[in-house]
């Protein structure tokens, strides 16, 4: 990465992988919906590879003619995503100073920190919903600060968010709404629609809901089928803002396990925002910690563990006194409250 202020972190071990890795994300599905969902799932995966490559050849014309984005060329392929001294404040309160991490191709970072440190702001930049104050923002393998929102829009589509609240349409099924990004490809027949949108139902753990409507659904159900209309869009990468907070322990291991598996068969690149070390060490390639404002730790969750540094010890030795999930109402002990006009995250 050049000289960043990166440290190297060291790769994560597949010994420790989950041993149901090799369970084909169809696993659940219907019968007949599998055929559908098969080539819909493979078409994605050949994507997302696809978009690696173009990503890689991105970063390299970059390096070589001196555009924006070329101080990431030298980390060999490339990242994905990535921040470089970003800040960002809202009135005189800064949520971010100087931060800087990095996403490689089909990796996952998890995001750890204490509540109003820049988790969710940081998701927010690098969807274009806000704007950094200063520094270079990378997303995939475009430089995009001052893009304009067709521009991000294009971006959109080929990364997508799944938000705490699930951020579905209230006013229709839970099946209109993982069809809606499937309506907007103009050669699909109505059949084929119906059959993805149950597959999609089906893999995420939500089977036979496609009726309901979004307020019939725990927090839990919401966010499974916010991935399903997420990955109707088939993305190259995924960012997910608090996945299991307030949700039982059983609905957070799936929803880990899904995301581990949507990581293998279909190369998503995938941040995670979570204060859930647990839930951290399970998913991550590597991890960043924000802490007041900075990264202030950036590696592997075993190189965090490892670390005797007392901010990290303090927010590890706090968050093992809580269940899965953050307990009552969601929340870490390590959480603290923001000012009344800051924005969560």
């Amino acid at each position: 990465m050049g000289d960043t202020g990166f440290m190297a972190p060291e790769e994560k071990d597949p010994s420790t992988e989950s041993g149901r890795e090799d369970r084909p994300l169809t696993a659940e599905v219907s019968p007949e919906a599998v055929p559908v969902i098969e080539e819909f799932m493979a078409e994605a995966a050949q994507a997302n590879e696809e978009e690696v490559v173009s990503a890689e050849q991105e970063m390299a014309f970059a390096g070589t003619a001196d555009l924006p984005g070329a101080q990431f060329a030298s980390s060999g392929t490339g990242p994905y995503i990535a921040f470089e001294g970003v800040c960002k404040s809202f009135g005189d309160f800064v949520v971010l100073k100087d931060v800087s991490f990095y996403v490689n191709p089909g990796e996952t970072l998890c995001i750890l920190g204490r509540s109003g440190v820049g988790k969710s702001v940081s998701l927010q930049i690098l969807m274009g919903f806000l704007q950094a104050d200063r520094g270079t923002v990378l997303v995939a393998g475009q430089e995009i600060t001052g893009f304009s929102e067709a521009q991000m829009q294009e971006v959109r589509r080929k990364v997508t968010m799944v938000f705490q609240s699930g951020a579905l349409f209230d006013s229709i099924t839970v099946g209109e709404n993982v069809a809606f990004p499937l309506r907007e490809r103009e050669h699909m027949e109505e059949d084929q629609i119906q059959k993805l949108v149950t597959g999609l139902l089906d893999m995420v753990g939500v089977t036979g809901m496609e009726n309901l409507l979004p307020s019939d659904l725990s927090t839990g159900m919401k966010r499974s089928v916010a991935i399903a209309r997420a990955l109707a869009a088939q993305p190259s990468a995924i960012l997910y803002d608090e996945p299991t907070t307030m949700v039982d322990p059983l609905m957070g291991h799936l929803l880990g396990e899904l995301i581990q598996l949507l990581k293998r068969q279909l190369h998503l690149t995938s941040i995670v925002v979570t204060h859930d070390t647990r839930f951290a060490e399970k998913l991550a390639d590597r991890v960043v910690f924000l802490h007041e404002g900075r990264a202030h730790f950036f590696g592997t969750m075993e190189q965090m563990k490892k670390s005797d540094d007392p901010v990290l010890q303090e927010f590890l030795s706090l968050d093992e006194l809580v269940p899965p999930g953050g307990g009552a109402g969601g929340k870490s002990p390590t959480d603290r409250d923001l000012p009344l006009y800051a924005p969560e995250g």
